[in-house]
């Protein structure tokens, strides 16, 4: 065996603790979850029956996946949007020199370094026992109507921050010679942003969006522990469904079929807004 060779099996010996890793926490679930969404399997029992593509019929027919679709597309549409234009907004506002300006990146990072539990109750005792109890105002999380809004504020107070470092950390790379230069010409501000910083801006959106579109279309937490999908039905995700018939059901061939659908159809949503915003990308 060459030195070339020892060379590249050394380079794999570091990659191999994280693939064994991976195989046997990801790889080998998968495999064994879509062997497990053609059977009836309760997720108790050892025994089990393989019943075809009758859970997969299930799924198309089965009308109660409508609402928490709807939820789970609703906070997502709202968080990638607003996460993304207040991150976008906060790192324009920070990219200058000032007294403080540090420190107030890290306040509006911090929300980032804790738990999505911990955010969850945090948000529970400032909707229902400050807002509502000191500025009279009803707590979002208890009207059918307004839980999903609750929710997503949750997720911006979150996540705004770690968008601003993204969108701060790529506004660097923003010649400046190229922005005095078009301030010199008369270009105005919005000018410039359009037509000098958004072209340079083009690798974060592509990055961010789908990273909050991910994020969005897997929302398990907030629905969970903040609302239990309450009031009702009204804030519980596509996440917390197919959980429900893994474990509380036991119905977990059903909810292995489930997720695999709703894999697909991240996949398929994922891949286009990706590909569009690369094609963009390109455009610009």
């Amino acid at each position: 065996m060459n030195k070339k060779m020892l060379d590249k099996l050394l380079d794999f010996s570091f990659v191999l603790p994280a693939l064994i890793i991976f195989a046997f926490v990801i790889l080998v679930p998968f495999i064994r979850g879509i062997h497990i969404a053609f059977t009836d399997w309760n997720g108790i029992n050892q025994s089990y029956h393989f019943v075809g593509l009758r859970n997969l019929f299930s799924v198309f027919k089965d009308g109660e996946v409508l609402n928490p679709l709807r939820n789970t597309i609703f906070f997502t549409t709202v968080t990638v949007i607003i996460v993304n234009i207040f991150g976008l907004g906060l790192a324009l506002a920070l990219n200058k020199s000032f007294r403080g300006a540090n420190l107030i990146k890290t306040f509006i990072f911090m929300p980032m370094v804790v738990s999505l539990v911990l955010t969850s109750y945090m948000w529970v005792y400032v909707f229902n026992d400050f807002i509502s109890h000191y500025m009279h105002i009803a707590s979002p999380l208890s009207s059918a109507k307004t839980v999903m809004i609750g929710l997503c504020i949750m997720s911006i107070w979150k996540e705004t921050g770690l968008a601003m470092v993204l969108y701060y950390a790529t506004l660097q790379t923003v010649p400046k010679d190229l922005l005095e230069a078009a301030e010199i010409d008369g270009a105005t501000a919005f000018q410039r942003f359009r037509n000098v910083t958004v072209p340079f801006l083009a690798p974060a959106f592509t990055y961010c969006i789908p990273l909050w579109l991910g994020l969005g279309l897997k929302q398990f937490d907030y629905s969970f522990v903040a609302t239990n999908g309450g009031p009702g039905t009204s804030s519980m995700s596509m996440a917390m469904y197919i959980y429900q018939y893994e474990f509380p059901y036991y119905k977990t061939g059903y909810g292995q079929m489930v997720a695999l659908v709703y894999l697909v159809f991240v996949l398929i949503i994922t891949y286009f807004v990706t590909k569009a915003l690369r094609k963009r990308e390109i455009e610009l």
